[in-house]
């Protein structure tokens, strides 16, 4: 961190200038936090897919932007009216703010909180940016930007992280967790004795696999093509694992005599009409296919022939940070954590520094990580 003028620092961060060309490591300066902003020195950040989408041109988001959008670290100053955090607090970011006073909010549903609209842009609720390159107004992605050593992010993104959580797991329970645990738990509403499939092993779908489990599914398959995402879905409760959707099709309609899984997950890395139309052949009668993985900018994944939905009443829907509610279910998320019913360790695969950075996604994308995680100078 370097002084500058009127409060302002320097920091060093990851941004993509437009898609294709990976992350590119630069200095920026960062204003002062305003009202109801805080400003945070980042100790780590989650190498999520949805970061990924942005090199690969599949996220509509306002170039240049500041990657990351997992992260964990602490408090350095705060603007005018913050009430939530002191400076010296050790937070998790959630990806999306939960000011709790909002309709959705109000109403339990803080993943869709209103403050949480410029996540394509990363501008403040004012019209305005905290990132400056010269004359150039960079956002935070998700306005967090966890790629930077230090960044600007809404008091309302805020949540405590006990002393005793390693940053790196905090990091990860500001979205690949919740998400994943929620598309089971909350979304899909998995219950004791039920069948799921899950598509998709990696940083969310292991978590969606941890949700099933943990909700009591009496069959948690797994469908990925990757034999140490298969390996690992074991290690987090997957009870059977399959690289090839048509075989987890057929071991259902044997496990259930036909009667087919309650509840389909689709957490891929890129989501595709494929894997939906599996989901929802793999389903019975009244079963849920969740979709929680994102796919290409432009293509249309879900592509459901309506009879297909009508005569076994089958539903499909979408899941925003897998309906958890950021204030309430992160601090669930690191109890279950701490008393071992919940595995987050064992998510991080690799560790990377901000210049490996895209060869942390390049290992992602070689299906060789769970979860990377990037750890920031101190």
């Amino acid at each position: 961190m370097t002084p500058s003028n009127q409060g302002s620092i320097t920091t060093r961060a990851a941004i993509a200038r437009q898609p294709h060309t990976g992350w590119e490591l630069t200095e920026l300066t960062l204003d002062a936090p305003k009202s109801h902003e805080v400003r945070v020195r980042f100790h780590a950040a989650g190498l999520c897919h949805s970061d990924d989408h942005i090199t690969q041109g599949d996220a509509p988001v306002r170039f240049p932007i500041v990657g990351g959008h997992e992260g964990a670290g602490v408090v350095e100053s705060v603007g005018p009216d913050v009430r939530r955090v002191k400076p010296g607090d050790r937070i998790v970011c959630s990806y999306i703010p939960a000011c709790g006073a909002c309709r959705p909010c109000s109403t339990g549903h803080q993943n869709m909180c209103v403050k949480g609209l410029n996540a394509g842009t990363g501008m403040f609720l004012d019209g305005t940016f905290r990132f400056h390159r010269g004359e150039e107004d960079l956002g935070g992605f998700c306005t967090v930007g966890s790629f930077s050593q230090y960044a600007v992010v809404s008091e309302w993104a805020c949540i405590p992280l006990p002393d005793d959580i390693p940053f790196e797991i905090g990091a990860l329970v500001g979205c690949g967790v919740p998400t994943g645990w929620g598309s089971a738990v909350y979304a899909a509403g998995v219950r004791a004795g039920e069948t799921v499939v899950i598509y998709g092993a990696g940083g969310v779908g292991s978590n969606a696999v941890q949700g099933a489990r943990y909700a009591g599914a009496k069959n948690v398959v797994v469908v990925d093509p990757v034999a140490f995402k298969r390996d690992m879905a074991k290690v987090f409760g997957a009870t059977h694992t399959f690289a090839d959707a048509r075989e987890a099709h057929d071991f259902v309609v044997d496990t259930t005599w036909g009667q087919l899984a309650d509840h389909a997950i689709c957490t891929p890395g890129v989501l595709t009409a494929e894997i939906v139309d599996a989901a929802m052949q793999v389903v019975g009668k009244a079963g849920k296919v969740t979709i929680t993985a994102a796919g290409k900018l432009g293509e249309r994944a879900v592509k459901v022939h309506a009879g297909l939905m009508i005569m076994y009443q089958r539903q499909v829907r979408g899941a925003l940070f897998g309906d958890c509610n950021p204030l309430y279910d992160v601090p669930r998320l690191l109890r279950l954590y701490r008393s071992g019913d919940l595995k987050l360790d064992e998510l991080i695969t690799r560790r990377y520094t901000l210049e490996e950075l895209n060869a942390g996604y390049q290992d992602m994308n070689d299906g060789k990580n769970i979860r990377g995680v990037l750890v920031h100078e101190r």
